[in-house]
């Protein structure tokens, strides 16, 4: 066996391994409904996604295919004294799609049309509608807020812990802060593929994901 040829073996074998940890997907993760006895056709995707006849006017907002039913509650938006952004408002569509399950207002197997039933976020899993103890969303985080502020990290030049993305291309949407900024509903970055409860991004040990913005 030639020394070319184990050295091939090596570089194949990193590169499942690395391609393994980047496409970590949803199965068996926290959002992996399939084995749930509301999901009658016991598929992955579907309660989310569809690839045919899907809301009209959610891509726009990286809600891909959408097939799942938006919330319509008005929410009590997090409010503070220290707080500097001025457009903390209502939640942007792309944090109602994962408040539309957590808010506790729309039933968990609403989707394909079906108006779901009594099967609703509960416990810790539910946000509800009264945001103002959470970390707010739907807000522009640019070079502006940095300056007004004084205690965050440039997103469009700060390195996360995302593949050596910056904030800005690696966690933020249109240059807000989203749910999806802290969180992969695909456990497919960060520390999402093994925490199947919070499927935050970036690992919490020594504030790693807060220490990503915040200068402290």
């Amino acid at each position: 066996m030639s020394k070319n040829f184990l050295i091939g073996l090596l570089v194949l074998a990193v590169s499942l391994i690395a391609g393994d940890l980047a496409f970590a997907k949803i199965t068996g993760s926290g959002h992996d409904f399939s084995s749930q006895a509301w999901e009658l056709n016991q598929e992955i995707c579907f309660p989310c996604h569809i690839p045919h006849n899907a809301m009209a006017n959610t891509g726009q907002d990286r809600l891909p295919l959408w097939n799942h039913a938006l919330t319509t509650a008005t929410f009590i938006t997090y409010s503070s004294d220290t707080l500097v952004a001025e457009d903390v408002g209502q939640p942007s569509s792309s944090s109602k799609v994962c408040l539309s399950c957590h808010d506790g207002t729309v039933a968990l197997n609403a989707f394909g049309g079906s108006t779901g039933s009594s099967t609703f976020a509960v416990g810790p899993l539910k946000v509800g509608t009264d945001l103002s103890h959470n970390h707010p969303v739907s807000f522009t985080y640019t070079a502006t807020l940095v300056n007004k502020d004084g205690g965050l990290n440039d997103p469009s030049t700060s390195v996360s812990a995302l593949g050596g993305q910056t904030i800005d291309s690696g966690m933020l949407i249109k240059g807000k802060v989203e749910c999806s900024s802290c969180h992969d509903v695909h456990a497919a970055k960060g520390n999402a593929q093994t925490d199947s409860r919070k499927l935050l991004v970036v690992s919490m040990v020594q504030s790693e994901l807060c220490l990503t913005c915040h200068k402290k």
